[in-house]
């Protein structure tokens, strides 16, 4: 596995794990909200993957091993420039861009400030598409929404009982020890006023997504506790020609609760679909 730090939208510095085949077919992954590249720790270190695939992880801004400079998560051009910095930097010829939960937001950002550079396709993952709006109150469980006060304390305790609790909201069975607290600790990176702000935005890509022309997979846990799964019905139905994918026994992270499916299902969209 190799690590870059890349400058993205702003100059903020940017951190992307690379793992698999250099000269395979490029697979961006964007992970959720106050995760991290570790999110996909399934995904880079898999054989079904890493052999025909060039796998790329990238740290968003204010996560992970990259920047977390103040103020610079309300700006959807921001988000979007730091997508496009990682493609053009390391020179992602049609990646496949992967985004999980907040990831979908920040693909919108992407396809909407950059709607030419050409992609061979989008797999979203239980994705938030909409943010602080009527439709974002009855697709993101309420039970995410009470937890903020927590997410966003500066008090480590209440910090602290917040993020496990959203940890166990995301998986479908209860993590063993070590990844529950690897899990914890890269949430906990994040500084709380940068998970205050990414919640800090008003977003509705409809529009956007309406307007797609490349391949979409679009990836649902059935017993997803943070999105209803019927918003990820609504949006394959909303997106020209895409294909839905729902796991029965999976919950907001369905690369987690069922890895071998994700893997194959990836593997086929990105070489066969």
């Amino acid at each position: 596995m190799t690590d870059h730090m890349i400058t993205g939208g702003g100059g903020v510095r940017l951190h992307v794990r690379e793992a698999g085949n250099p000269h395979g077919r490029p697979v961006l992954f964007i992970h959720g909200y106050s995760q991290s590249f570790l999110s996909w720790i399934g995904q880079l270190g898999a054989r079904r993957l890493d052999g025909p695939l060039r796998l790329l992880a990238m740290d968003l801004r204010g996560h992970g091993l990259s920047g977390k400079p103040p103020g610079v998560y309300t700006d959807s051009g921001l988000w979007a420039d730091d997508v496009q910095a990682v493609i053009s930097t390391l020179g992602l010829d049609r990646p496949v861009l992967v985004g999980w939960s907040y990831g979908g937001l920040v693909i919108c950002d992407y396809l909407r400030f950059h709607p030419d550079t050409p992609l061979q396709g989008i797999e979203f993952v239980c994705p938030w598409t909409t943010l602080g709006t009527p439709a974002a109150q009855q697709e993101i469980s309420s039970a995410v929404f009470a937890l903020v006060p927590g997410l966003t304390s500066n008090t480590v305790g209440t910090a602290v009982a917040a993020v496990s609790d959203l940890i166990g909201l995301a998986f479908e069975k209860p993590l063993a020890a070590e990844p529950h607290f690897r899990t914890l600790g890269f949430n906990l990176v994040v500084p709380p006023n940068v998970r205050a702000d990414l919640l800090d935005r008003t977003l509705d890509n409809n529009d956007v997504l309406a307007q797609l022309q490349v391949p979409v997979l679009v990836t649902q846990g059935a017993k997803d506790r943070i999105l209803a799964p019927e918003a990820s019905r609504q949006l394959a139905e909303r997106i020209p020609g895409a294909t839905l994918s729902v796991y029965p026994g999976a919950g907001h992270a369905p690369f987690v609760d069922n890895p071998g499916r994700f893997n194959r299902e990836l593997r086929h969209f990105v070489l066969d679909g």
